[in-house]
């Protein structure tokens, strides 16, 4: 008799969009559904979305993924999750706001005071972050303190992970440990919500949802809702978390000196650590420390909020050419753009602070430089020296996680970065370090896929990440020399303009 083949679903609910996508047993991709929605930005700092929106936009992908499958032969979700965005939950189970997302930075003036009382180090020894606007604890101070009556009608405080969960039915839902940890309210050691951060925050435990390790059991959908979304009876969730772990999940990056390279929008490399490391060297360069979605695991985050857009930038405002031959031809603007770059090194030294920075600087005044500029100076070679200015950023990142004791001796890298051998090579060469690109474009839905099947099959993780990782290929440093050379200066870039900006 026939079996057929048992799915998998894994849902990412990112900012500017939610994408769910369906996995067999054996890691290949059945089916896929993404929605976009909009950043709503009420004044300059604020960066919100609507949190109903968000949840319609989920319910569709996952009806539409689901719709290609046979129902029954799909066994169970697992769920990751842009950090730190969160929405207050009245009593009756509705939105009270917006949620508020990382990028707004609104709650900067609640950092200092509160930070002052309670003590740096001791936060970052409970939480293993440093302070930013951007995590939910200052965002939480803000509203507390700006919007009194939504506070006070305020039952539950829910990421989008366990958002999610209970607009599927789960009434006690849950949220696996890696984005629990970027709320700065969560203990990464005894992996528990921290009474004295509560309590010093005025924060009820029962607000939260309840913290789990990644790949638990977190609920089974409510059959009505279920039926509603082409999903079968008694489909069951897990908890999955933060997404760039579940990403280093998804591309296999689980053992020491492994990271997974996001090479998107913004640049974010994550590696696993075997244990928890709180040094120094990590403080300063604020580079966190938090469960991994590898069970047992620990990472990092290092992030350079330039990095596609960079590209984009140059398409827009120098690459009118390329825009018109993509429209007569039907090709990729940024391809062809990176088709006339050259092989060779530029001759320019770029700071790509177009953004403000990321790790290790934290300076949302930061702004961003070309040096080196002269008549000889073309197009091409301006594309190549911006491209490099990013890669320069991630290798300051390896390079304080090589200091602190983690040294990362493996990229493997996904998102758009990873579409042109070209680009892939460019970054090895800046970072001095071998890069594998993978046969998948979905890591983040991938690792949550994988923690369903585990628990569907009671199956070593580690097993699954060798069943379903495929890499392609594997691109070598060829220009290091020269880029050794020009990564001294370029360490030395940032300091001396600092006092400039």
């Amino acid at each position: 008799m026939n079996r057929h083949m048992e799915h998998y679903m894994g849902i990412d609910i990112g900012t500017s969009g939610c994408k769910a996508v369906v996995f067999d047993e054996s890691g290949n991709q059945v089916s896929k559904s993404y929605r976009e929605y909009d950043i709503i930005s009420p004044s300059p700092g604020m960066a919100e979305l609507n949190t109903d929106e968000v949840i319609s936009a989920c319910f569709e992908v996952i009806r539409e993924a689901a719709g290609r499958v046979i129902p029954s032969t799909l066994k169970g979700i697992g769920i990751s999750s842009q950090g730190e965005a969160f929405t207050l939950i009245g009593s009756d189970g509705k939105a009270l706001c917006n949620a508020l997302v990382s990028s707004d930075s609104r709650a900067s003036e609640m950092i200092d005071p509160w930070v002052e009382e309670f003590g740096e180090e001791r936060l970052y020894r409970i939480t293993g972050h440093t302070p930013h606007p951007m995590f939910s604890l200052f965002k939480l101070l803000w509203i507390k303190k700006n919007m009194p009556g939504i506070w006070e009608k305020t039952r539950r405080i829910m990421c989008f992970e366990d958002l999610l969960q209970y607009r599927l039915g789960i009434a006690n839902p849950s949220m696996g440990w890696p984005l629990a940890g970027r709320t700065m309210l969560f203990d990464v050691i005894r992996h528990e919500w921290n009474n004295e951060i509560l309590e010093k925050s005025g924060i009820k435990r029962e607000m939260m949802s309840l913290p789990l390790q990644s790949g638990s059991l977190a609920g089974i959908v409510d059959s009505s809702i279920a039926r509603n979304l082409n999903l079968p009876e008694n489909v069951f969730v897990v908890t999955g978390g933060h997404d760039q772990p579940c990403s280093g999940l998804g591309a296999g990056a689980i053992m020491p000196g492994v990271a997974v390279y996001s090479s998107g929008t913004v640049e974010c490399i994550t590696p696993a650590f075997a244990k928890p490391v709180m040094s120094e060297i990590l403080r300063k360069g604020n580079l966190c420390t938090y469960d991994h979605a590898a069970p047992g695991l620990y990472a990092t985050v290092a992030f350079s909020l330039t990095g596609g857009n960079i590209l984009k930038w140059f398409r827009d405002e120098f690459g009118s050419e390329e825009k018109y031959l993509a429209e007569k031809t039907g090709r990729d603007a940024y391809e062809l753009l990176l088709e006339i770059m050259p092989d060779e090194p530029s001759r320019l030294l770029v700071l790509p602070y177009f953004t403000p920075s990321g790790t290790p600087y934290f300076d949302v005044t930061a702004r961003g430089t070309i040096m080196g500029l002269d008549l000889t100076v073309k197009r091409e070679e301006i594309i190549r020296a911006l491209l490099e200015g990013v890669a320069f950023e991630i290798r300051l990142n390896l390079e304080i996680l090589r200091q602190s004791g983690c040294p990362v001796d493996e990229l493997r890298i996904m998102g758009g970065g990873a579409r042109s051998l070209k680009h892939v090579q460019l970054k090895a060469d800046v970072t001095g370090m071998p890069i594998t690109v993978l046969d998948v474009a979905e890591a983040g839905c991938m690792g949550v896929a994988m923690h369903a099947r585990s628990y569907h099959t009671k199956g070593h993780i580690g097993q699954i990440v060798q069943e379903w990782v495929k890499p392609l290929a594997r691109i070598e440093p060829s220009e290091t020399d020269h880029y050794n050379r020009k990564f001294l200066q370029y360490r030395e870039l940032y300091p001396k303009l600092k006092t400039l900006y």
